[in-house]
């Protein structure tokens, strides 16, 4: 059952499975919940209508099956390549998604199974704690893509795993396995792919039932780290969204829809 106040989303599915707790699932399974128009939109409004509602304490953030979520639809990318409007409006939802997670001020936990990219992996990492599973598999696949590596990397990877391992994951587009991000500090927590979402809720129930005020303001002073990289993350977003316009782009949408390797020019 949808919760009161959160009817108007279609490709997040919102419940409440524990008191005080605000269960957000990315819902597109035919398409291992890739973000499209839609979905992209209301990925940046959750989290400031969580914020509002009182009767929510902790946010768990999700995706349906067997995906946390595949990255940006392709679609979508294409539109954003021809139609300067749409590049500027997804420009801004993008900036809003990862402010707007930062901003929230209640806690948030993810639950990463399968394929996390894109949109769906920034508010994966972006998460106070993240749970992931054991074969989940992160990708930045931003360069691979064509264009430079914006959303959420500036702001984040360097922080949780040191610039070293951030180049060289952001650069190749190497794939993070949920065990090797646990090693590196990039994600929270790591268990058995079955216990992904229990280990998750328990969490999430956890902070719901905390010293609520301690809980917020210590999310708040912890992630002025996040705002003093505000500047890095403004400056690769712009990047990312300049490369929208070039030649390299449509390569790689091609090369993802052929599932070959990309060749750029």
């Amino acid at each position: 059952m949808t919760v009161p106040g959160y009817e108007a989303y279609e490709r997040l599915r919102v419940d409440m499975p524990a008191d005080g707790v605000l269960r957000v699932t990315i819902s597109e399974p035919r398409r291992l919940n890739a973000v499209d128009t839609t979905g992209h939109r209301e990925l940046a409004a959750i989290w400031r209508d969580a914020d509002r509602d009182d009767a929510v304490r902790a946010v768990l953030i999700t995706g349906e099956g067997a995906a946390f979520s595949a990255g940006g639809d392709l679609s979508m990318i294409e539109e954003m390549t021809r139609d300067h409007a749409v590049r500027m409006r997804v420009f801004a939802e993008a900036r809003e998604i990862v402010y707007n997670v930062v901003n929230c001020s209640k806690p948030v936990v993810s639950a990463i199974v399968g394929p996390a990219v894109g949109a769906g992996l920034a508010v994966a990492l972006l998460a106070d704690v993240s749970v992931a599973g054991r074969t989940a598999r992160i990708i930045d696949g931003h360069t691979r893509l064509g264009v430079a590596a914006g959303d959420h990397a500036a702001i984040v990877w360097p922080l949780l795993c040191g610039l070293a391992k951030a180049k060289y994951h952001l650069l190749l587009c190497e794939a993070v396995t949920g065990e090797e991000a646990e090693r590196m500090g990039l994600v929270g927590l790591c268990v058995d792919d079955d216990q992904v979402h229990q280990t998750a809720l328990d969490v999430a129930v956890r902070l719901a039932g905390g010293a609520q005020e301690a809980i917020r303001l210590t999310k708040y002073a912890l992630n002025n780290w996040l705002r003093l990289a505000g500047p890095s993350f403004d400056a690769s977003l712009a990047m990312e969204f300049l490369g929208f316009t070039g030649p390299d782009v449509a390569e790689g949408v091609r090369a993802v829809r052929e599932k070959r390797p990309p060749s750029f020019s």
